[in-house]
């Protein structure tokens, strides 16, 4: 639908009565379609934005229930106003038990058909605006943690969404910096058009500038046509740069132009094709250093980051790992047709002193490895892979900060250590909160899944402060 012209469809096979509606609707502002059958509404759809429609209940064909249906399906939440003869009232009224917005009698009295268009267009703004609101509401749901830096990471990418400020996204790598991209594009006014991403680490600089920009036919031996360029394919919608740290500076500069005047120019070419495109970078590398190296284009730099949204690496939100297991417990388990239900307290100890290089990409393959290898429902340490079982000593005796409280933390306000190193008792109350998470807080099954008695559990849950009040 569209929020900002009023569009709409009559459907009727009476040429004289799409003609007096139309008179009576287009003076009101309206931009009117016609068809004459159902048949050929139905064509007619795939090019047309509407904020309502109007159909005839009798029609040869395709009649106006069918249709209903039909459009109900394809432009759901759709308002749709059914024309009826006087003596037809009763069908109208099943009409709407079927999805139908309202009815008219023909002919329409024209204040009545005014007004009944009015609340049509009233109810597709606020239908189309619900959309927007459960979209920007969908932006996060991939990113998994309650610590303070993936709230504010939400937070930023809920405000920063709907504007059409460039972004650039910093963090190491396996952060989910890509997810950050999609958040932002799911909660712009561009989330309907495309989303391109272009890794500029994987592809030499000839044909990464071709990839970007495009080519005309025969600007290069094998250009046997015209070929569109990723700013072109994402016009009206968002282009992502991932790893941009990593581009040359003759691309630095194309891409400043880029951002600058709105235009590229296709390989082969002399005429600048116009743009439309929002772009969002990412990077693994400090671009402030990188500037003062001379590796990075200082003025490019200045035109990304408009707004920089930093991912936290996950030794620094310790605190996420009961969730993020609990998640990818599922998500994994899924994926390979295996009933994982938790973990066991020393595979969460084990998962919690790691120093986690390759952040969360490298916590589920780790946990991937260890559904694979698992014979129970409970994933016990011996299933890690060396690396994670005896971290190296730097690992071993890194000390982090205190990790953010999850929400089951908080609620709970139970004591916990603020500094030091993580005792026995720390690792065994962070499996019962994950335990508990990944069987929706049921006790008999957390206390199935740890291989305890329920007596057990109760009294784990009262000695670490769990019990829920």
């Amino acid at each position: 639908m569209n929020t900002t012209g009023k569009n709409v469809l009559i459907v009727d096979d009476e040429p004289s009565l799409r003609l007096l509606i139309r008179a009576v609707l287009e003076s009101d502002g309206w931009n009117v379609h016609e068809a004459q059958s159902g048949e050929q509404a139905l064509e007619m759809l795939p090019g047309l934005t509407l904020n309502a429609a109007l159909i005839d209940m009798r029609m040869e064909g395709i009649d106006g229930m069918a249709l209903l249906k039909e459009l109900n399906t394809i432009m759901p939440g759709l308002p749709v106003i059914m024309l009826t003869a006087y003596g037809n009232v009763n069908s109208a009224v099943v009409a709407m038990k079927q999805g139908a917005f309202d009815y008219l009698t023909k002919p329409a009295d024209n204040e009545e058909l005014k007004a009944v268009m009015t609340k049509a267009l009233d109810y597709s703004r606020l239908v189309d605006e619900n959309e927007k609101l459960k979209s920007a509401a969908g932006a996060t749901e991939q990113m998994i943690g309650s610590s303070q830096g993936m709230l504010h990471v939400k937070d930023l990418i809920e405000q920063a969404g709907p504007s059409e400020a460039t972004i650039l996204v910093l963090g190491e790598s396996g952060t989910g910096k890509e997810l950050v991209a999609e958040g932002l594009h799911r909660a712009s006014q561009r989330a309907d058009k495309p989303l391109i991403k272009v890794n500029c680490a994987a592809l030499p600089a000839d044909l990464l500038e071709s990839e970007l920009f495009g080519y005309v036919k025969g600007a290069f031996t094998g250009a046997n046509a015209n070929k569109p360029g990723r700013f072109q394919l994402a016009t009206g919608g968002t282009l992502f740069l991932d790893e941009i740290g990593e581009m040359e500076q003759v691309l630095q500069a194309k891409i400043l132009r880029a951002l600058q005047e709105k235009v590229v120019e296709p390989l082969g070419s002399v005429s600048p094709v116009e743009t439309d495109v929002r772009i969002i970078a990412a990077t693994n590398r400090d671009l402030k250093k990188e500037v003062e190296k001379g590796n990075f284009r200082e003025d490019l730099y200045y035109r990304l980051s408009v707004l920089e949204i930093r991912i936290p690496p996950l030794r620094e939100r310790v605190g996420d790992l009961p969730s993020l297991v609990a998640y990818l417990l599922e998500k994994l388990g899924r994926k390979n047709n295996k009933k994982v239900r938790s973990v066991s307290p020393s595979f969460l100890d084990v998962l919690s002193r790691y120093d986690w290089p390759g952040n969360v990409r490298e916590l589920e393959n780790v946990l991937e490895r260890a559904i694979i290898l698992s014979r129970s429902e409970v994933l016990g340490p011996e299933l890690l892979p060396p690396q994670v079982k005896t971290p190296t000593p730097k690992q071993a005796t890194t000390e982090q900060a205190a990790p953010a409280q999850t929400p089951l933390q908080e609620q709970q306000s139970a004591p916990a250590p603020a500094t030091g190193t993580p005792t026995l008792d720390d690792a065994e109350r962070q499996a019962l909160i994950a335990a508990l998470e990944a069987n929706q807080h049921h006790r008999e099954r957390t206390a199935e899944a740890l291989g305890i008695s329920r007596r057990t559990l109760q009294y784990k849950l009262k000695k670490y402060g769990l019990t829920r009040r």
